[in-house]
């Protein structure tokens, strides 16, 4: 969608993603090698009382749900920033859902815009459980000339 065709406030369900353990502590001992992650006699004696999911890995989960059904598609230029936040933790087994929600608009230049997508993830309790805030750079519909050139006759 063009940045043109863009509202605050629209957004977009994000389906279930179910955390799975295998994955989880893969992922962990590939990028996130903590104890916390990987180590599950260690995770049992932590307030969380047992392994808990890299935020990032649980973020990425959603996401890549949420690129089914992405606001921008072929008009995304490129990814500018993100923040997350965590806000309690992800076990194995959890369900994540989420919502993207458009929450701010910025036209940068004729050609194209800077869009902010917050997407919140939920667990299966209806806890929030992660923020993201993502800007992205998106393409505008094409500027018409107003000029005195007059139309564009076809060449055969």
């Amino acid at each position: 969608m063009l940045f043109d065709d863009l509202e605050i406030g629209m957004t977009r369900d994000i389906e279930p993603v179910t955390i799975e353990k295998d994955k989880m502590v893969a992922f962990a001992k590939e990028y996130d090698n903590i104890p916390l992650h990987t180590d599950e006699e260690y995770a049992k004696k932590t307030p969380f009382g047992g392994l808990i999911a890299p935020g990032v890995m649980s973020f990425m989960a959603v996401w890549a749900n949420y690129l089914k059904v992405d606001f921008f598609c072929d008009d995304l230029i490129a990814g500018r920033s993100t923040k997350m936040e965590w806000f309690k933790p992800v076990f194995p087994g959890d369900v994540l859902t989420g919502k993207a929600r458009i929450t701010n608009l910025v036209r940068r230049n004729p050609r194209n815009g800077l869009v902010e997508l917050t997407i919140y993830i939920y667990n299966q309790n209806g806890d929030l459980v992660i923020t993201d805030v993502t800007e992205s750079v998106v393409k505008c519909r094409a500027q018409t000339s107003t000029g005195s050139a007059g139309p564009t006759i076809p060449t055969e």
